[in-house]
C-alpha cells in the first residue's frame, strides 16, 4: 500500500520518532509499503524555518538524502493536483495541507497526519 506523509508526521520521523502513534509507525516501517513525502513538505519546512517558527537547518541541509535514508521517496506535484487544491473547499486555510489533501485524493492514497481537518474532505487519513 501507498500512504503520503503530512509534514509534522515526517518531521516527527526524522526527529522524534517516538512522538508518532504506534499504528503510524508500523505503517512506514513496514518495508512493503511506499511511503511518500511531497515536494510541498520542505518547502513548508523551509519558509517555517525562514520566519522563526521552525528550527530546521539540520533537517534542511540535504534534506533528499534523508528522505532516501528513511527510505522514502519523494513525488511532485501536478498541474490537476495544484489546480484541485485551489479549487478545495476551505475547511483548511493552509496551502500546504490543502495540496497534500490534493495529493492524496488524486492518487487515492492515505495521509499519516494527525490533522483532524483533512477528515472534512474525502481523504483518507491514518493517525491513532
Amino acid at each position: 500500500m501507498t500512504y503520503l506523509l503530512d509534514t509534522h508526521t515526517f518531521l516527527w520521523l526524522v526527529s522524534s520518532p517516538g512522538l508518532l502513534p504506534s499504528r503510524v509507525l508500523a505503517i512506514i516501517m513496514d518495508r512493503s509499503a511506499s511511503i511518500l513525502v511531497s515536494i510541498v513538505t520542505p518547502w513548508e519546512i523551509a519558509i517555517k524555518h525562514a520566519t522563526g517558527k521552525l528550527q530546521a537547518s539540520q533537517i534542511l541541509d540535504n534534506f533528499e538524502a534523508k528522505v532516501t535514508h528513511s527510505k522514502l521517496e519523494m513525488i511532485a506535484t501536478s498541474v490537476p493536483q495544484v489546480i484541485r487544491a485551489g479549487g478545495l473547499p476551505l475547511h483548511h486555510r493552509d496551502p500546504f495541507d490543502r495540496l497534500l489533501v490534493a495529493q492524496a485524493l488524486d492518487l487515492q492514497i492515505p495521509i499519516l497526519s494527525a490533522d483532524r481537518m483533512f477528515d472534512r474532505y474525502s481523504v483518507q487519513r491514518i493517525w491513532a
